[in-house]
């Protein structure tokens, strides 16, 4: 097979055309820009582009399908070409559910979580010697790729993510596996540059649902209001399975799961990771996981890329950063670092990056959502908002939309470097969050600074 790749440097992207590479395909690519780490894996591998930019006469008849990103525009000349010459044009979710169409599809869906509960289920059916193919949305400890697509692996395990498939296709990525098993971990209204409202957000995690297989299974946290308005009795042909978090408890800032009277100490952290552990618990006893080799696996578990993620630290201070973002994330993940240094400084900085956090309209939901840190902070660029081509903030509209008054604004990367490394950092936590870097900034280089002070 002959697969091309129309923006092949995305995170998602390259990680597919080294799955497909793996599997024996011929793959070629293009993209007007590739960063690291993606250039130096393409490359590692033969993959990358000899030049930047479109060239249409990448397209030939010869090629068996071409695989278009998010990243190209819908004038493409590349994409132009294909469609002239009649090849098959595949958006990213669409390849991989033509890959997976006969194999027991796993989707794991949610507006937060489903990167960590991929990632559990994914660390458990390793270990237990099950044979998948997958696709997470972060790099995770002992796995190479981001993407394997095989022959013989009868389950595939996706994370969906409810974003927009491709430029020429407005459907949430997530509509395209028609999952047998599904799980949704919450909903919390995001990308509102592409759902506009509440209800037309929710209304793509109902239609995720009707779009479960006849006799699938679909596994939600109960704990969510929106999901217990719209999973219940939502179908009468799928089998309905709610969960919440699992009993446990934190003494000298070690969690432990409790299970029949018994405890296991955990390597993550907070109630909402607990609830995360029991989705996937459920989704592995669907797969035929026995719940003592689930707990067994599960407490060596270390966590996904970015989501609670240790970076530096010692018996003084501890050092964390995490990819959220939305509000409930925020404040779920603001919660769970409390709740497990309940004696420490916690100074929470949250860098406002994404299209939805740096709207005006968007900011009243983050109110009180920094309300348990003891030094709350906001970061963001002006710049990225003009890149956005949003109307400006400003610091009184940020503070008015957290609603709290200790809060610290700050514009600019080198004076938030400079703010963090002039602090006492004695029995205190700090947690970086933010689904960008804060413009470059070494966070590991931080953390080693400020675990010297």
């Amino acid at each position: 097979m002959k697969v091309h790749f129309i923006a092949i440097g995305g995170s998602a992207m390259h990680n597919l055309a080294i799955a497909l590479h793996n599997k024996g395909y011929e793959v070629t690519g293009s993209d007007d820009e590739v960063f690291e780490p993606s250039k130096s894996r393409l490359q590692r591998l033969g993959l990358l582009p000899a030049t930047e930019g479109w060239d249409d006469t990448r397209i030939t008849t010869d090629l068996d399908s071409v695989i278009l990103g998010m990243h190209a525009k819908a004038d493409n000349p590349e994409l132009i070409k294909a469609k002239e010459l009649g090849i098959k044009i595949f958006s990213y979710p669409e390849y991989l559910y033509e890959q997976a169409k006969n194999k027991k599809r796993v989707v794991i869906g949610g507006s937060h979580g489903k990167t960590t509960i991929t990632a559990m289920i994914l660390h458990v059916l390793r270990m237990a010697g099950v044979d998948c193919d997958y696709m997470v949305g972060a790099q995770l400890e002992g796995f190479d790729v981001m993407v394997r697509l095989s022959e013989k692996a009868g389950v595939m395990i996706f994370e969906g993510d409810e974003y927009l498939t491709s430029p020429i296709d407005k459907r949430p990525k997530f509509h395209l596996y028609k999952p047998d098993i599904a799980m949704l971990s919450g909903v919390a209204w995001d990308h509102i540059n592409v759902f506009p409202t509440f209800g037309n957000y929710t209304e793509q995690f109902r239609e995720f649902i009707r779009l479960i297989t006849p006799g699938g299974t679909l596994i939600y946290c109960a704990d969510d209001e929106t999901l217990m308005q719209i999973c219940p009795g939502s179908r009468d042909d799928i089998k309905l399975i709610p969960y919440s978090a699992p009993e446990y408890f934190i003494y000298g800032g070690l969690s432990s799961l409790i299970d029949h009277g018994n405890t296991y100490p955990l390597m993550v952290f907070g109630r909402h990771n607990l609830m995360n552990l029991n989705g996937a618990l459920w989704i592995c006893r669907e797969l035929g996981i026995s719940d003592a080799f689930f707990i067994s696996s599960i407490q060596s578990f270390k966590g996904a890329s970015k989501r609670l993620e240790f970076i530096g630290g010692n018996e003084s201070v501890k050092v964390y950063k995490d990819f959220a973002h939305a509000p409930s994330k925020v404040k779920a993940t603001l919660h769970a670092v409390k709740e497990q240094y309940p004696s420490r400084t916690i100074v929470a900085c949250l860098e406002l990056h994404t299209y939805s956090s740096l709207s005006k309209e968007f900011l009243v939901h983050y109110l009180h959502s920094l309300d348990e840190a003891d030094l709350p902070m906001v970061y963001y660029n002006p710049h990225a908002i003009q890149l956005k081509r949003l109307p400006p903030i400003t610091t009184e509209q940020v503070k008015e939309g957290f609603g709290n008054p200790a809060l610290e604004v700050l514009t600019d990367s080198a004076e938030l470097r400079m703010r963090l490394l002039g602090m006492d950092w004695n029995n205190a936590v700090l947690l970086l969050m933010s689904s960008g870097n804060y413009d470059g900034m070494d966070l590991a280089g931080l953390a080693e600074q400020i675990s010297r002070k």
